[in-house]
């Protein structure tokens, strides 16, 4: 490879798959922490022998260099305080590999382009009246039928959303997506071993992809707005607002959560917010929930959490060949193991 086709963008992909810091990486290469800088700004080119450095001592394809890079913002993560950077940028550096095996997927053909509505909310402090408008849109749009979604994470693939399930290496990086044009990413974390509640992540990273792009986000008010939409997408008000109990009925409560395949802490908190129940009997139903440990596992468990099956079907293709020699091959393993 040439320095001529190098993509300084790449660099610093590959740099945080290995959660590398500028300076630890030059330690590695023998060369000075300002001439990684130059690489990655573009203010300089590395010579063949460097990149062939850099692919050894990174562990990624040479080819990988020279691959188009989609740029996007820092992703969409919850918890941002506690989130230590290093697991962060490791994080979204997946999340862009999965990205790239997807525009390979699409190119040949096993992988659909992105219908996700862009419908911008009106600012931080757009009412719920908004939010509900919005995610009616988005099932009208994706023409969905009445009742529970089905497979979140299935609804997702077939509208061009990458999903996959990673062991993300940090309990305080949860799920989070990246709105690339072409191919949104959202990443759940292999970890939460919980149905319901994985169901609601997938439905709260397509909040931010639909609600706010590449526009607003990392602050509270915009995680608010994304529960919000995923709670009114799995739980349509007009649907479930007569099946709401209003007063502390777990058996009812149970039933619903088996029938729409949410948490008991989704249920309430919907149960509060269209005022089906009163902040009162709302607190004593999460003042119980608590004294019994359901806060931590809930009871009536939904089984295994759904799912992604696209990309592993391309990598089980043998048009997935040229993927597989431009990608960073232990990274594309870990996203095909943790299907």
């Amino acid at each position: 490879m040439s320095a001529a086709t190098f993509e300084r963008e790449r660099l610093r992909v590959a740099r945080e798959l290995a959660k590398l810091s500028q300076t630890q990486l030059a330690d590695k290469i023998g060369i000075s922490p300002a001439a990684i800088s130059q690489f990655e700004s573009g203010a300089a080119r590395p010579s063949a022998g460097t990149i062939a450095s850099f692919s050894t001592t990174l562990n990624v394809p040479i080819g990988f260099f020279a691959e188009p890079i989609t740029e996007t913002h820092e992703g969409f993560f919850r918890s941002l305080r506690r989130t230590a950077v290093a697991d962060r940028r490791r994080a979204r550096a997946i999340a862009h590999v999965a990205r790239d095996l997807a525009a390979h997927a699409a190119a040949a053909g096993r992988f659909p382009a992105s219908d996700v509505p862009r419908v911008p909310v009106s600012g931080l402090g757009a009412d719920r009246d908004e939010i509900e408008r919005i995610a009616g849109q988005v099932r009208k749009a994706w023409s969905m039928p009445t009742g529970p979604v089905g497979n979140v994470v299935d609804l997702l693939e077939q509208h061009g959303v990458v999903v996959i399930r990673l062991p993300l290496g940090s309990a305080d990086v949860d799920a989070f997506s990246l709105p690339f044009v072409d191919h949104p990413v959202v990443v759940l974390g292999a970890d939460k071993n919980d149905r319901a509640r994985s169901r609601f992540d997938g439905a709260h990273e397509l909040a931010h992809l639909v609600l706010h792009g590449e526009q607003i986000w990392g602050v509270k008010e915009v995680e608010n707005q994304a529960h919000q939409f995923a709670a009114a997408l799995l739980l349509p008000a007009d649907e479930i607002e007569g099946e709401l109990p209003t007063t502390v009925d777990w058996p009812k409560l149970f039933e619903l959560k088996r029938h729409w395949q949410v948490s008991l802490a989704a249920l309430l908190m919907r149960a509060r917010t269209l005022e089906r129940m009163s902040k009162d009997t709302y607190l004593t139903a999460i003042k119980a929930a608590s004294a019994r440990g359901w806060r931590r596992v809930e009871p009536l468990p939904l089984g295994q959490p759904e799912q992604p099956r696209r990309l592993l079907r391309f990598l089980d293709d043998p048009a997935s060949r040229e993927a597989r020699q431009q990608l960073p091959v232990h990274i594309v393993t870990g996203i095909a193991s943790a299907a």
